[in-house]
């Protein structure tokens, strides 16, 4: 049995690791609470396609790709087959060491499918595929003496809407950038790893998104569906040797929507409806936990640690605020994993109570302001379970939204172990020097069985 002196110094170290982690998510809760207090006050409108036909347009459409022949073939086939826009040019990015890739972006046989193969071999990062398209592009431009209106980036495993470039077309009058919504396809398979996909980005895109450009903040780019001004991103290239996407980035996605804001441009994350659903991309998610962690850890390795090298904290107060939330991921996500282990502790704490008479005269291990704070925090979880609910409920459904809150915690560990991941990572590539590469993640289409 253990000494009463023992128990004191497990009860002190208990109490102040409670204390710490209790006030820790309490203000993570809160920097939450004012983002769904701007959600709640914003004007509800819709954002409805402009009447009238939408004005022409010429869009480009990059699709980088690596070791992807399982899928782009279904993928491209499905866009041509689909698509209701008549001006568009499909620019495909390989690599000369993907034969399999570049056999099935061959036998799409369509004038309006461009086959890039770029100079090195891969994989090296989408960034650096996306320059060598976006070098083609030039070259194609020159070649025909037209220039395209703007530009659309897609990845080889989206299901592309049918109306979504003409939904841009409107939109991109009195934008710089358009991006529509992402939407996670289900996977019975997977109801949980996959599905949690499906609350992150409900929440995200009708909810996040739409605060931030309601405050005047960058929108982040989602990489997929999403449409920019030809001339800024023209601009973009100009500045950076003709390299509109970092080639050592391994978020460009997210760096894009920074850039454009840094250069003034208006972006806007457009909602969309056409007979009861939204105009958007979906696609499947990682339906493993691996598969989760390893992509998750290269999004928090792109935004929260190298994005702070990367982009410093330019801005005013309310994009400084955006940053930092971006930014506060994999701490919250170890904060969120050591108040698990807490609540471990606080069991074993109890049983060790009702078995040691010399523990049960020590006062509780919450009291005072640390059980106000779990209290606090009680209350902001139970909030945040009812939005993320209502998020995916309002656009996946009721079975959806019930399954949110269940899968909150699948969520929150496979953050966890995707913060670990990044941390890991990012140390030995600082120490190492090492250029980024493209880190595979495993994609399904759902045409492609």
């Amino acid at each position: 049995m253990l000494s009463l002196h023992l128990l004191t110094l497990w009860h002190v170290a208990l109490a102040e690791a409670l204390f710490l982690v209790a006030a820790i998510v309490a203000l993570n809760g809160l920097d939450d609470l004012a983002v769904d207090l701007a959600w709640l006050v914003m004007p509800r409108r819709r954002q409805p396609l402009s009447p009238g036909p939408p004005p022409p347009t010429r869009f480009a459409m990059l699709v980088p790709a690596w070791d992807e022949a399982a899928v782009i073939g279904a993928m491209l086939r499905r866009l041509l087959a689909t698509q209701s826009w008549p001006d568009f040019q499909l620019f495909v990015g390989m690599y000369p060491n993907d034969p399999a890739g570049i056999i099935a972006v061959t036998a799409v046989a369509d004038p309006r499918v461009r086959l890039v193969i770029g100079p090195r071999p891969g994989p090296t990062t989408k960034a650096d595929c996306l320059n060598s398209l976006w070098q083609a592009l030039l070259a194609e431009e020159q070649a025909s003496g037209r220039r395209f209106d703007a530009i659309v980036l897609h990845d080889a495993e989206d299901v592309v809407h049918p109306l979504g470039l003409a939904a841009m077309a409107r939109a991109l009058t009195g934008h710089a950038m358009v991006q529509l919504p992402v939407l996670p396809l289900a996977d019975a398979a997977s109801p949980f790893i996959a599905g949690h996909y499906i609350d992150e980005f409900a929440e995200g895109h009708a909810k996040e998104l739409p605060v931030r450009q309601f405050l005047g903040a960058a929108l982040p780019s989602a990489g997929v569906g999403v449409a920019i001004d030809r001339g800024v991103l023209g601009r973009i290239a100009d500045a950076r040797g003709q390299l509109p996407f970092d080639p050592d980035s391994l978020t460009e996605d997210y760096e894009l929507g920074q850039h454009v804001h840094r250069m003034g441009g208006r972006a806007v994350i457009l909602w969309d409806w056409h007979q009861g659903a939204p105009v958007a991309t979906a696609e499947h998610f990682p339906a493993s936990w691996d598969g989760a962690v390893r992509q998750k850890a290269r999004w928090l390795t792109g935004i929260a640690l190298a994005g702070w090298d990367r982009l410093g904290w330019q801005g005013g107060i309310v994009q400084r605020w955006m940053l930092l939330r971006d930014r506060k991921a994999p701490v919250m996500a170890l904060v969120t994993l050591a108040a698990y282990g807490l609540a471990l502790l606080l069991g074993v704490d109890w049983l060790l109570r009702l078995a040691n008479p010399a523990a049960a005269r020590l006062p509780p291990v919450a009291g005072g302001v640390t059980l106000a704070l779990l209290w606090l925090n009680w209350a902001l979880l139970c909030w945040r379970l009812v939005v993320r609910a209502w998020c995916t409920g309002r656009l996946r459904g009721p079975v959806e939204g019930l399954l949110a809150p269940p899968r909150a915690l699948v969520g929150n560990l496979i953050n966890a172990a995707a913060a670990l991941r990044a941390l890991s990572r990012y140390r030995a590539a600082l120490k190492a020097g090492q250029a980024p590469s493209w880190e595979k993640t495993i994609h399904r289409f759902p045409d492609a069985a």
